[in-house]
């Protein structure tokens, strides 16, 4: 363990370092995918009612367990009690398995960005640009080392000349140009139909479809059960209000990802004459069908140019919270120094990544379960441990510790308002749900339901 860890400078250094977390490419790409899919404004209403309710909860929850133990999630549960503490070795498995190929895809968002950068828009409309790009052994890899190369530089300059000056310089510049471009896209011509859809909810996209893809997507978008918010948690001053600092994480969260459907959403009803199918899914929205919205609109190379520049903002504070989370792991448990740490985990993440990425060439052919490489990392980590992790603390503070442990950690310096509805939420709502989701996630990933 470090010997005198460090803290960050206050509230605002926290909750901007947090909300950097939160707001990654989760925030960016897939929530206006899943918004676009589920309904526009139904999905929108049901994800805000539930980030004020279950994000909430589970928020509170971690950064109260980080505070209280002062110690990464790999130790943190073994404080709590000493039977659960394999819960927090579980939990560092999740960001363990999410960094490479978090970092590989970042380096792919580095390369979109130079290349609408240096006005090469146009070779980025083509059908097989990305294809081309990601399936080639050798370019790929140079934009992932460059990516994981500022990440892990960060990480070595510490909680207070890294990761709070990174969070304070980047989350207003990510704030500024989600609202710049938000506010271009919403006066193109032929963009009220888009607009209409992301904020009018319709009933009868009010279902549990929906509902399901919103709650799952709330472990995304506001990096719960990832280990980072228990890490983030052991810095954060016992002089701090926990219940406030979460409540605008929250808005800081929501107003990002609210931003970006309002962004994307009507750029592509327009480049799509209405069509929300051309949304598509995963990477293709990002890196196949957003460069030809871009393309087709005036001045749409420096709008794109602005747009990779914040998809990029966003996935290197993410990228860095990741990491942080895995060196404060080996801090706590090896006593190792952050710059050894560190290096550790960069050997790592480059050699995994280097696999990830040539998953989509020379290894394209090795297949587990039926998946490529990167999307078995990413079903095992997000299908399958994030609920397993979040329903396992939920029991863990409902059952074992108590939720009035969690309470009075909050209650250090001011009241818990919502107290009541936090202890009915941790020990029975939210874990029952949180279920629900691992079974669903499980079943759509294999392929054996469509949700």
């Amino acid at each position: 363990m470090e010997d005198d860890r460090s803290t960050f400078g206050g509230r605002v250094g926290f909750v901007l370092a947090a909300a950097g977390s939160a707001v990654g490419l989760g925030n960016l790409w897939r929530f206006p995918y899943l918004a676009a899919q589920y309904g526009g404004g139904a999905f929108l209403l049901v994800y805000i009612a539930l980030a004020i309710t279950f994000g909430f909860v589970l928020m509170v929850t971690e950064i109260a367990i980080g505070r209280k133990t002062r110690l990464s999630p790999m130790e943190a549960f073994g404080a709590l009690h000493k039977k659960w503490g394999w819960v927090g070795k579980l939990a560092t498995i999740v960001p363990v398995l999410i960094f490479p190929y978090y970092c590989l895809i970042g380096g792919w968002v580095t390369k979109y960005t130079a290349v609408m950068a240096f006005g090469e828009a146009a070779q980025a409309c083509s059908d097989t640009f990305f294809t081309d790009y990601i399936s080639s052994a050798g370019e790929p890899l140079i934009w992932f080392l460059v990516f994981i190369g500022i990440t892990a530089l960060v990480i070595i300059f510490g909680v207070n000349r890294g990761i709070e000056k990174l969070s304070r310089f980047l989350m207003p510049a990510l704030v500024v140009l989600t609202v710049v471009l938000a506010g271009y896209v919403v006066t193109r011509p032929g963009a009220a139909e888009g607009i209409r859809y992301y904020l009018l909810p319709n009933l009868k996209d009010l279902n549990v479809k929906t509902f399901l893809a919103a709650l799952g997507q709330l472990f995304y978008s506001m990096s719960l059960a990832m280990g980072i918010m228990i890490t983030y948690g052991s810095y954060f001053s016992k002089e701090e209000h926990i219940e406030k600092a979460t409540r605008q994480i929250e808005i800081f969260d929501t107003m990002i990802a609210f931003l970006a459907g309002l962004m994307i959403i009507p750029a592509v009803f327009v480049f799509s004459n209405g069509d929300k199918g051309a949304l598509g899914n995963g990477p293709s929205l990002m890196f196949e069908t957003l460069p030809k919205v871009f393309n087709s609109m005036a001045g749409g190379s420096i709008i794109g140019t602005l747009f990779f520049f914040l998809v990029l903002f966003a996935a290197l504070t993410s990228s860095v919270s990741i990491m942080e989370a895995i060196v404060s792991g080996l801090i706590d448990s090896f006593h190792v120094s952050r710059r050894k740490a560190t290096i550790l985990v960069l050997v790592y993440g480059i050699a995994l990544g280097v696999v990830c990425s040539l998953g989509f060439g020379p290894l394209s052919s090795v297949r587990i379960f039926g998946f490529d490489i990167l999307d078995f990392l990413d079903f095992v980590s997000n299908s399958v441990l994030l609920p397993i992790v979040g329903m396992l603390t939920c029991i863990v503070v409902g059952f074992v510790i108590r939720p009035q442990a969690i309470i009075d950690e909050v209650e250090i310096n001011d009241r818990f308002k919502v107290k009541k509805f936090y202890t009915i939420m941790v020990k029975w709502i939210a874990p029952i749900f949180i279920l629900v989701i691992l079974i669903t996630s499980v079943l759509q990933g294999l392929g054996w339901i469509v949700i």
